[in-house]
């Protein structure tokens, strides 16, 4: 019995000494290789909530110290994006979208294991800009119109700032990287400029601005962290 407690000591205590390897690094990059994000409401896009799929859109340096991490890093994503307007029998807009963010914040891990738990937060700059073309899908419309309606170009920007709380995993293969899934929600409150340009003879041209808010669900992020600088 004596022996099996003594080898189940050694075994528990090695996982360990192999975990901690990570704190003798000074600071860690890490990319971010697969994202399911949620990105800024466009215009009054019927499906907000849908998700966007990313491959290497982040970077982030992490120094750490001890069981927390600071965390310095940014986000870009440009994708086309096609989406029903007002409702699903009004406008189909499509177009392009690009956002991007930097972030300041920290991560505290939850223990020293070789699979760490962690939390965390961010706080940041967020910039999210779409431009497309408007076409009108409602026959009953343009019907009634009598003529063909034109297609209106869009455009939208939003700047402002994002909270954000992290809660995420890591997985320690090797004391020199690790690998990690993460998950955060976005508080973001932007300025908005909304601008739209008729494209026919005309070209009447609206101009709205105003300030929101809005919660932006990220529910999974993958990606490889590289620990460099060991402090010993």
């Amino acid at each position: 019995m004596k022996k099996q407690l003594l080898i189940l000591v050694l075994l528990l205590s090695g996982g360990t000494a192999v975990a901690q390897m990570n704190s003798d690094y000074n600071y860690s990059i890490t990319v971010r290789g697969y994202g399911l994000v949620q990105l800024p409401k466009v215009f009054n896009e019927t499906d907000p909530v849908k998700y966007t799929s990313t491959s290497f859109s982040g970077l982030t340096v992490k120094f750490n110290d001890n069981q927390i991490n600071y965390r310095l890093g940014g986000s870009y994503i440009k994708q086309s994006k096609t989406f029903y307007n007002n409702c699903n029998n009004c406008e189909v807009v499509k177009g392009d979208i690009t956002d991007y963010n930097f972030k300041v914040g920290f991560e505290k891990n939850m223990n020293f294991s070789m699979v760490q738990p962690y939390i965390g937060a961010d706080i940041g700059y967020r910039s999210s800009r779409f431009v497309g073309v408007s076409q009108n899908v409602n026959t009953l419309k343009a019907d009634v119109s009598g003529a063909v309606i034109p297609p209106v170009k869009m455009e939208t920007s939003k700047n402002g700032f994002i909270i954000s709380p992290v809660v995420g995993i890591k997985v320690h293969p090797l004391p020199q990287w690790s690998i990690f899934v993460e998950s955060s929600l976005d508080f973001f409150y932007s300025y908005e400029r909304q601008e739209g340009v008729v494209e026919d003879a005309g070209n009447y041209r609206s101009f709205t601005r105003t300030n929101k808010s809005e919660f932006l669900l990220n529910p999974v992020s993958v990606g490889v962290s590289f620990h460099l600088g060991g402090n010993k």
